[in-house]
């Protein structure tokens, strides 16, 4: 499956006008099935870098693999505000289909936006836009049904087939992806069969793996673990009240298996094994989650427990497997405030290095 795209990470772009976004959009506010959202508006006529290329991603709808984009990038540092969706706070990386771009040679000033002609009454306008964020029927509904790039994921894109290699080879070409990091990806899964594998040999196997990556200052082995609360125990809570800009550390990975249970939750949310990556790890608080969208049903979710967002602590795709791995949409991971501890000073240069490279922040 080729994407077709004729951006790489890196590129620079200029965000085409209103007018000329518009005219690309159906009835719907949307272009190849994938909407054109209110809050990507004021970035009309300024100029950004191509994060990654988006032609692979995650099925966070039904959770089944990946998905496979025709024409699409992320924009570093570009993500959904969530002020036309209910003030939704997941800050999901937006998508930008190649028809409302073009490539310029660097971040110089702004093309002069060309003069349009009127547009017909029947093209979309920006109330189509707004209109689109709910479903038909439901724009003054107390509880809407919202709509959004998340929710329509799954029309936008198609799925992705394990035998595929092409997505693997668009990684390395499009410069999603290095070849050290490719082959270090590869290099694990082999590795993480024996791990699983019916030959007792998962516990010296990750026992060999956690030294190693203790002497060379790496993360503990990010499968195979369990919490140690019995299932359908109660898990245990810490409140700390963390404020956007507090510099915090993720507790080390025995400290937080001593907080969930046996599949690995704390009060319903999942720790896995994207998040291990983070452990012993400093980050400044980006933000206290209250509501964010379900991605399946387009229902606001009201979070009754504590959850928090760490800045530049996103899904770094490294060992997620079922077409999903390298997925390149930077998702916010969820922690507990029981999982992190509050701590005093700045965030150490190879932390903060590594925040910009994981968010796609300039």
């Amino acid at each position: 499956m080729r994407s077709d795209s004729a951006l790489k990470a890196g590129d620079w772009v200029e965000v085409l006008s209103r007018e000329e976004i518009l005219r690309t959009l159906d009835a719907k506010g949307s272009h190849e099935n994938m909407p054109f959202m209110p809050e990507m508006l004021r970035f009309a006529g300024q100029r950004f870098r191509v994060y990654k290329r988006a032609h692979r991603t995650c099925d966070s709808v039904d959770y089944i693999g990946g998905r496979h984009l025709k024409r699409t990038v992320h924009l570093e540092g570009l993500r959904c505000d969530g002020s036309a969706h209910g003030g939704c706070q997941a800050l999901c990386m937006l998508f930008w289909k190649e028809a409302w771009l073009k490539k310029v040679n660097g971040p110089g000033e702004p093309d002069r936006p060309p003069l349009t002609a009127q547009r017909p009454p029947s093209e979309p306008t920006d109330a189509v836009l707004f209109r689109s964020t709910r479903l038909p029927g439901e724009a003054d509904a107390a509880d809407p049904e919202y709509v959004c790039q998340a929710t329509t994921l799954l029309e936008a894109s198609v799925p992705l087939r394990r035998s595929d290699l092409e997505p693997y080879l668009e990684d390395l070409t499009s410069g999603n992806v290095g070849l050290w990091e490719m082959l270090r990806a590869f290099a694990f899964v082999p590795f993480s069969f024996l791990v699983g594998g019916r030959y007792g040999l998962s516990t010296p196997l990750i026992a060999l793996y956690d030294l190693f990556q203790k002497v060379t200052g790496g993360t503990p082995y990010p499968e195979q673990r369990r919490g140690t609360i019995p299932k359908g125990a109660k898990t245990p809570s810490r409140q700390l009240d963390l404020q956007p800009g507090e510099v915090v550390r993720v507790r080390s990975l025995p400290e937080i298996l001593d907080t969930v249970d046996e599949t690995l939750r704390n009060r319903g949310m999942c720790w896995h094994a994207e998040m291990v990556p983070m452990t012993g790890r400093t980050f400044r608080v980006a933000g206290r989650l209250q509501r964010i969208i379900n991605e399946k049903t387009g229902k606001m979710i009201q979070l009754k427990n504590d959850v928090v967002i760490l800045e530049g602590a996103v899904c770094p795709s490294q060992y997620i497997n079922n077409c999903r791995r390298f997925c390149p949409r930077s998702v916010y991971l969820y922690f507990r405030e029981i999982w992190l501890e509050r701590v005093t000073g700045p965030v150490s240069a190879r932390d903060d290095r590594q925040r910009i490279a994981l968010s796609g922040n300039d």
